[in-house]
């Protein structure tokens, strides 16, 4: 999945029962679930944007993806 230049990975628990996943190629840690893909897809494009507002409030420069979107799954 991408969203505004970021990508993200998707995995699924067998035991929980959730999609999950994380940002890739940065050092900070964002991660996102949801119980089928319209609810992963929203809480990866929430958490990005809470992400980037954190970073706005705290004066820090968001860091950017180094992947390219053509290697993620």
């Amino acid at each position: 999945m991408t969203y505004k230049g970021y990508n993200g990975s998707v995995e699924y628990s067998d035991e929980d029962n959730v999609y999950f996943g994380s940002i890739v190629g940065i050092n900070d840690r964002i991660t996102y679930e949801g119980a089928d893909t319209i609810s992963l897809r929203e809480d990866f494009e929430t958490a990005i944007e809470d992400y980037l507002d954190l970073c706005t409030q705290i004066s820090k420069e968001p860091e950017k993806s180094h992947i390219s979107e053509a290697i993620v799954l």
